[in-house]
């Protein structure tokens, strides 16, 4: 529609004896345009058993950066994660690599409460400093973990829903 709106203008100028149209306002149409919201928040994690997307984070978080270790964990295991901010909010969504089996997964964090996500076994703590902590083994050798500050902690679920 653009385009065909310069092709006018152009026959009309040209018709009116007007100068043609600059060869600037021809590429115009060329420019690449920016990327959207999504492309510069949505990311991909792996343990090398194949990726995991992350796309459904709230609004107005901007990336802050990768972590590589979970607190709370018992055990030291590779974790590959990207951390997310809000003002003062802060969004942590990782991948911990090598937990094989739920049994073993079920004792990976002291004080926390085993669940289910999906069917799959899935836990839950809070930190002393109020974050709020969510984890479940998405495929042997993988597990997904998210956790967030108190202004962000309702937006846990809506995030790994939109984690495939």
């Amino acid at each position: 529609m653009r385009r065909l709106a310069a092709v006018f203008l152009v026959f009309a100028l040209t018709a009116c004896g007007g100068p043609a149209v600059p060869e600037a306002d021809q590429e115009a149409d060329t420019v690449t345009p920016e990327p959207s919201r999504a492309e510069l928040t949505n990311t991909s994690l792996t343990c090398d058993s194949g990726e995991l997307d992350i796309v459904n984070l709230p609004a107005g978080v901007e990336r802050a950066g990768t972590f590589a270790r979970v607190k709370s964990l018992r055990e030291q295991l590779k974790v590959k994660g990207v951390r997310w901010r809000r003002n003062d909010e802060e969004l942590l969504v990782a991948v911990v690599c090598g937990v094989h089996g739920a049994e073993r997964f079920a004792t990976l964090v002291s004080r926390s409460s085993l669940g289910a996500y999906h069917g799959k076994p899935a836990l839950r703590w809070r930190t002393r400093g109020g974050l709020s902590n969510f984890m479940w083994l998405e495929r042997p050798g993988t597990a997904v973990y998210i956790g967030a500050t108190p202004g962000l902690a309702h937006d846990i679920e809506k995030v790994a829903a939109g984690v495939g």
